[in-house]
């Protein structure tokens, strides 16, 4: 090493021994105390203040200051409490901002371990800290209590580190002894030194050393932080004497600040319905360690909840018959602790790749190399040896691997959608289970770094904020079913779907929303989430179980549930059946509890003089919801945990029926209901205040409708109305129909800051480009109001997918829905003016897009577009109109809804 990279420890006779310190060393030092690690710490200062080194000290610690105040060239006092990522990260920038041939001093890691209460993000910090150090020049001191960390962790500090000591002060002597030189050696290097004056004597004499040694307990194992803390914990459970003590109260306040949530909402229901001893049955399904994870504490507290408060009767007298436990389905899921994500970035070198994706510039730059690689990593072998534990837990048994992040199903955001759910069916040999479930982790890891989870968090200002993925492992709901004759076998619940316990869609004015709505639908749970082509969930108003959404009489069939998805257990995947063959097979109880005879269809093949025998049926769910207790006990699960949140509520469920029709119900999520506040104008009315609805001639009107809304009381001034037309939209090829949804997407940035109107046929955000238009959300996010146009000759029909992560996104994005069913008779034309020819087919509908086509179409000077530009050619589909004085209104009381022009 060049004479001009040698660095001095302030200990004449150790730099001999260790050839000096060299430019890109690390110094661990492992100590017995603070006084001890004053002994070195203090000489290295002094040396390099003699040196005139730019010297940085990091206070985090709770023990006494390595430095005074006036010492360095600057103090960075800094807050552990924050969490590793954001801790590790402001380091990570100060000493990017430090730059070359800086000198550090660290308070003791140790103490580190009074805030993350994990020797295994000890080990991480030091592993994303030390190599960057290392590039940098610099030579940096820190220190830890010997016997406090494991074995594993100091293995990994000292295959990181270009130096670990080991120091002792014994009968006021102080001892030396290197465990690691980095690329130096001398015979006696790693011999005990003492240190006395300006010289370093070598302890090679067998008895000395023996002599000194002796008595230090290197024999003692050590034991992570985490475990320790849950022994203590456990101790308390199980002393009678303690269980209702202070002590025992205080420890249920850590263990919820250390595992379940430092939201202070979430916190405080915690305490209210978590015992210690429940939490100590979570922390026991934990691997690793950290937070669960949102979904993982909204699915535990509303099952907790439930059982809790849920009231079985009316007049005061427990009925057995009704006890919980004969409709609850237990569960006995797992979860992958906050910890093991960043510890499995750590692993395999991508931290600094982190760190420069969190910046401005990276943000969505490099979140797809991230991504990849989150596809691709390795797991310790330590993680991977409880993965192995876990799946023995489980078996044979189908799992689903979910996204549990820190920020996910929390007050404020749902996250809805943004994060991966990977079903597993969990077949096949012990080694190809385990591959398939150490894949589906990365995937769910992989997602954090998807552009809808990256736009999402960027619009509630989350970027910067500790987003560690943990991860909910569940046992899925259902039973083995054969799928035809001599089929291969297929898993699924009997029913699945989402719950709120505010229905903010209702389409009829004797619904009242505080009675809350499912969507339900046939088998997995997928299909009552996501939009699916050509498919429609069962909306479910639990006031009115009986009534559906508004459909032409002979379209039921076509607007309901035609596919289930569902675990294939022979091809070891999730896929879809029809529920016309399913329907065929034995469902284990009454299958007419779902399916209903098909009456419209029925007579349709009378008519034709085709067999009616079997009688065609359709997944219509009429006696589940007329007959059954089932809608009434949904309806009472959500009102109860509403009651304990104090809010609203949103749960996943799925329900299983025995041979006599008895069902098991088992709610899988649940999380604070984002409703909406209103309209995005600043004149738009709360929620609860009254709106005068006015009655404006009819040549004014765009659209009036009763009910078939979302949003409350709204009194919204439109700037433009963008408007696709039905007829011109499916004439387009669908490579056009894509072009379509991003010029959507192009009007929706280039229009942000003004109130729009975005109108057009059937579906929009469908994967599906012949059931509407295809954006994504992110291309409709700016919009103020969202409506959606049936148009039955080209079978479009507007869904709102109520439950939906399309429907989550809406909400939260405050936009205004409505959904406008075309009229049976004619549309107004330019030439009606008679009274009696408004539509009055589909009731009080009136709906007229000529006062929006009659205006100038600006599409091309919004967008400024060339002549021979796609946008100029789709100009006869997309029409953006200016329309001075267009207003929309709606009356949640009275469910009218009506948009048109001021005058």
């Amino acid at each position: 090493m060049a004479i001009d990279k040698r660095v001095s420890t302030g200990l004449p006779g150790f730099d001999h021994v260790i050839d000096m310190l060299w430019l890109g060393d690390n110094v661990v030092w492992q100590v017995q105390s603070i006084e001890d690690y004053l002994k070195v710490a203090r000489p290295f200062i002094e040396q390099s203040k003699r040196d005139n080194r730019r010297l940085v000290y990091f206070r985090f610690g709770n023990h006494q200051p390595i430095m005074g105040e006036d010492e360095p060239s600057v103090v960075y006092k800094l807050d552990a409490s924050v969490g590793f990522e954001s801790f590790a990260t402001q380091v990570h920038d100060l000493i990017a901002k430090e730059g070359l041939k800086a000198f550090y001093v660290f308070d003791c890691l140790s103490d580190l371990l009074e805030f993350w209460y994990s020797d295994l993000m000890i080990g991480n910090f030091f592993r994303v800290t030390c190599p960057f150090l290392y590039v940098l020049d610099t030579v940096a001191y820190f220190a830890l209590i010997r016997g406090v960390h494991t074995h594993s962790t100091i293995a990994r500090i000292r295959e990181t580190t270009q130096l670990l000591l080991d120091l002792y002060s014994i009968d006021d002597k102080l001892y030396i002894h290197p465990l690691k030189v980095w690329e130096r050696y001398s015979p006696t290097m790693f011999f005990p030194h003492l240190i006395d004056s300006d010289k370093a004597v070598p302890i090679t004499s067998s008895a000395d050393a023996a002599s000194l040694f002796s008595g230090l307990g290197h024999g003692i194992k050590a034991r992570d932080y985490w475990d320790i803390t849950l022994e203590k914990a456990n101790a308390l459970n199980e002393d009678k004497n303690a269980q209702s003590s202070q002590q025992a109260e205080d420890m249920k306040k850590l263990l919820i600040s250390l595992i379940i949530s430092r939201e202070p909402r979430i916190c405080e229901l915690a305490e209210k319905y978590f015992s210690l001893r429940d939490i100590l049955d979570i922390a026991s399904r934990e691997i690793g360690s950290g937070f669960i994870g949102g979904k993982s504490v909204g699915m535990l507290l509303g099952r907790k909840v439930t059982e809790k408060d849920m009231p079985f009767h009316e007049n005061g007298d427990a009925n057995p018959a009704d006890a919980l436990s004969n409709y609850w389905e237990p569960h006995d899921s797992w979860f992958l602790g906050s910890d093991i994500f960043y510890t499995y970035i750590v692993y395999n070198d991508w931290w600094d790749l982190r760190c420069r994706q969190k910046t401005p510039e990276g943000y969505f730059e490099l979140a797809p190399e991230l991504k990849e690689k989150l596809l691709k990593g390795k797991f310790p072998d330590v993680i991977r040896e409880q993965f192995y534990q876990m799946m023995e837990h489980f078996g044979w048994s189908p799992i689903i691997v979910r996204s549990s992040s820190l920020l996910e199903d929390n007050f404020g955001n749902a996250f809805a959608g943004k994060y991966e759910s990977v079903f597993c069916a969990n077949q096949g040999t012990p080694e190809e289970r385990f591959e398939a479930f150490e894949q589906a982790v990365r995937a769910v890891y992989a997602s954090s770094m998807s552009e809808d989870a990256l736009v999402y968090r960027k619009a509630r200002e989350l970027a910067n904020m500790d987003e560690q993925m943990a991860i909910l492992v569940q046992r899925v709901s259902g039973d083995h079913y054969a799928y035809e004759e001599g089929g291969s076998g297929l898993f699924f619940p009997h029913i699945a779907g989402v719950g709120h316990s505010n229905n903010l869609y209702v389409w009829n004015r004797e619904m009242d929303p505080k009675a809350g709505m499912l969507r339900l639908v046939f088998g997995l749970g997928t299909r009552a989430v996501d939009r699916v082509s050509g498919d429609y969930a069962r909306l479910v108003p639990l006031d009115h179980p009986e009534k559906s959404p508004p459909v032409h009489y002979g379209d039921e069939r076509k607007f309901s549930q035609h596919k289930a998805d569902v675990l294939d257990l022979k091809e070891n995947r999730m896929t879809e059946a029809q529920v016309d063959i399913l329907y065929n097979q034995n469902l284990k109880t009454d299958k007419n509890i779902f399916f209903s005879v098909d009456n419209a269809m029925l007579a349709r093949l009378q008519e034709l003089g085709r067999p009616t025998n079997p009688k065609p049926v359709m997944l219509d769910f009429r006696k589940l919801l007329a007959e059954t207790k089932f809608p009434g006990f949904a309806k009472k699960v959500m009102h109860t945990i509403e009651k304990a949140y104090n809010y609203p509520v949103d749960i996943e469920f799925t329900a299983n029926f025995d041979n006599d029709g008895n069902f098991k119900f088992n709610l899988l999520q649940c999380r604070p209901l984002q409703t909406k506040r209103g309209g995005k104008a600043s004149d738009v009315s709360a929620v609860n205040q009254d709106i005068s609805i006015p009655k404006p001639a009819r040549e004014n009107i765009f659209f009036s409708s009763a009910g078939n809304f979302m949003g409350g009381n709204a009194r919204l001034p439109l700037d433009y109305v963008i408007f696709v037309k039905a007829e011109e939209y499916l004439a387009l090829t669908e490579r056009d129909k894509y072009q379509t949804a991003r010029i959507i997407g192009m009007l929706n940035h280039k229009l942000k800051g003004s109130n729009v109107m975005l109108t057009g046929p059937g579906r929009w955000g469908t994967t599906t480009p012949s059931l509407g238009v295809p954006v994504h959300f992110s291309e409709l996010c700016n919009m103020a109001c969202l409506c959606e146009v049936s148009y039955r000759q080209g079978g479009l029909m507007p869904e709102l997918s109520f439950g939906s992560h399309f429907f989550q996104d809406i909400v939260e994005a405050d936009i205004f829905y409505a959904a406008i069913f075309e009229p049976r008779t004619e549309l107004i034309t330019r030439d009606s003016s008679d009274e009696d020819s408004h539509p009055g087919g589909e009731e009080n509908v009136i709906f007229n897009p000529n006062l929006i086509l009659d205006k100038p179409n600006m599409l091309n000077v919004i967008l400024n577009v060339e002549e021979s530009s796609s946008e100029k050619n789709l100009e006869h589909v997309i029409h953006l109109a200016q329309i001075k004085g267009l207003t929309l209104y709606s009356d949640i009381t009275s469910q009218e809804i009506i948009c048109a022009v001021n005058t």
